[in-house]
């Protein structure tokens, strides 16, 4: 994340497939609205995915993170402890600067090599889901459109409690680490509102699905 921002939004050839960022705060609904997208063909790139599998046992992070960190950050899988380094990444921000300094450049790899193979398999466009990406410094040069997955903070916060052993304290201090919804808000060309019942997701979703393909074709 230590490139220098764009202020311009990159071009296409014509043709060429549209890279979309997705984004939301944790909680948003991110997963099932890049679903509804690739279940009418987009290609996704997800990088918490691709940190899953860095992380998971025999993952390229994990030996780096163990020589960081020690064997507690290595729970008795073999995978990375992520209850031990979210505790100390909120209670030591070096430690997350660590942390970072060896995941993101393995995640921008993956990311590339994602969305090389999607061009190849002649993806319409390419979702590339970043829960992080307003808090980066160089989103706007990467991508064609931001999309952002939007709903109230309380709602974001029982969701997490719902789906999670966490507490209350605990979400609200992830969301604080976060961008603001004002700040994703303001970052967005387009916005998907998901804080209701998932009745009126599959209209917005078409909508901007056709706006995407027609990004594609038009190579804006």
């Amino acid at each position: 994340m230590a490139s220098p921002e764009s202020s311009s939004t990159p071009t296409l050839a014509p043709g060429a497939a549209a890279l979309i960022g997705l984004t939301g705060g944790i909680g948003s609904g991110k997963s099932t609205i890049a679903n509804l997208f690739v279940e009418r063909g987009a290609a996704l790139v997800d990088t918490d995915q691709i940190a899953h599998e860095l992380t998971a046992p025999g993952g390229a992070a994990i030996e780096p993170v163990r020589a960081a960190f020690g064997s507690d950050a290595i729970a008795t899988d073999g995978r990375m402890d992520r209850a031990y380094m979210r505790s100390l990444a909120f209670s030591q921000p070096q430690a997350r600067l660590q942390l970072e300094a060896i995941l993101h450049p393995l995640i921008r790899e993956g990311t590339r090599s994602g969305i090389a193979s999607a061009m190849q398999a002649g993806a319409p466009y390419v979702l590339v889901a970043v829960p992080l990406l307003v808090e980066s410094r160089d989103w706007r040069g990467r991508y064609q459109r931001i999309l952002v997955v939007d709903c109230p903070p309380e709602i974001q916060l029982e969701r997490v409690m719902r789906r999670s052993a966490l507490e209350r304290s605990q979400v609200e201090a992830i969301m604080a680490a976060q961008a603001s919804r004002e700040q994703r808000l303001a970052a967005a060309d387009d916005v998907i509102d998901n804080s209701g019942d998932h009745n009126g997701l599959a209209a917005q979703v078409d909508r901007l699905d056709l706006l995407y393909r027609g990004l594609s074709m038009k190579g804006e």
